[in-house]
């Protein structure tokens, strides 16, 4: 199985006050079990690491980076041109939704790679098409 892994499920991953943090640490021990890989962006490290260093400390920012870009698990592709571009035709276009521009980004990319999952706590992504994973069931 191959998923993108959005800002919200690594802040619950390593954010232990995050509401999601439980669902998330079994979902990523599951995701790990298959081995599924987990696709994500520069945008959306970023994003994640800002988030992390503010919400939790700057040693659970540094922890989550060095794993994410060590672990064989999850792959980080680059934000270009082309995915910018049409990044930024959609946060143009929907102005009806609460789509952040790394939103746009995520969801471009996904759609370059034919992902219809996402590791996610962030109903945009349904909103948008996807499947939001681990399901609220």
């Amino acid at each position: 199985m191959r998923l993108f892994a959005d800002t919200g499920a690594w802040c619950a991953l390593y954010d232990r006050s995050d509401v999601h943090h439980a669902r998330a640490s079994a979902f990523l021990h599951e995701l790990n079990k298959q081995k599924a890989q987990l696709i994500t962006s520069d945008y959306v490290l970023d994003e994640t690491l800002t988030l992390l260093r503010f919400r939790a400390g700057h040693k659970e920012a540094i922890e989550f980076g060095k794993w994410v870009l060590q672990s064989p698990l999850v792959k980080v592709i680059n934000v270009g041109e082309k995915i910018w571009q049409a990044a930024w035709e959609m946060f143009a276009r929907y102005d009806d939704k609460n789509f952040s521009f790394t939103d746009c980004t995520s969801f471009a990319l996904m759609r370059q790679l034919g992902l219809i999952n996402a590791f996610a706590f962030d109903h945009n992504f349904e909103q948008a098409g996807f499947v939001m994973l681990p399901s609220e069931g």
